[in-house]
C-alpha cells in the first residue's frame, strides 16, 4: 500500500508524461494534492511558444478561446488513458475530470473526482 505522498508523486509523474506525449511539452512545475476523494493537480509553465504566440496574435479573446478549446478537446480525447492511470495509481475509479488553463499565467488545473477516498498508509514521521 502506498503513502499519500507516493500517490501524489505517481499522479504527478503520470500527468507530466501525458503532457509530454499529448501536448508536446511537460510542465515546469507540478503538484498533486489528495483531499479525500478529490485529486487536485496544478501544473505551471505548460504553454508552448506556439500557444503563447497564438494567444498574443489573435484579436480580442479569440486566441484564448481557441487555445482553451484545443486543450480541452485533447484532455477529453485522452480521458480513458488518464482515467486508467488514476485508477492504477490510486486503486479507485475516476468519476469525473475537470480541466482549465490560464493563458495569462500558463497555469493548468486538473481536478479528479474519485469513486471514494483511496486507502493509503501513514508515512514515516520525521
Amino acid at each position: 500500500m502506498k503513502t499519500q505522498g507516493e500517490i501524489e508523486a505517481a499522479i504527478c509523474e503520470g500527468i507530466s508524461r501525458f503532457e509530454q506525449e499529448y501536448m508536446g511539452r511537460g510542465p515546469k512545475d507540478i503538484h498533486t494534492h489528495l483531499i479525500g476523494d478529490l485529486l487536485v493537480v496544478r501544473l505551471e509553465g505548460v504553454l508552448t511558444a506556439a500557444e503563447q504566440q497564438l494567444v498574443k496574435s489573435l484579436p480580442g479573446e479569440k486566441g484564448r478561446d481557441l487555445l482553451k478549446q484545443v486543450r480541452t478537446q485533447l484532455v477529453e480525447t485522452a480521458r480513458p488513458v488518464i482515467g486508467t492511470m488514476v485508477q492504477e495509481v490510486t486503486g479507485v475509479n475516476m468519476v469525473s475530470l475537470h480541466h482549465d488553463i490560464s493563458t495569462v499565467t500558463g497555469e493548468e488545473v486538473v481536478l479528479f473526482t474519485l469513486a471514494e477516498s483511496p486507502l493509503f498508509r501513514e508515512g514515516k514521521k520525521r
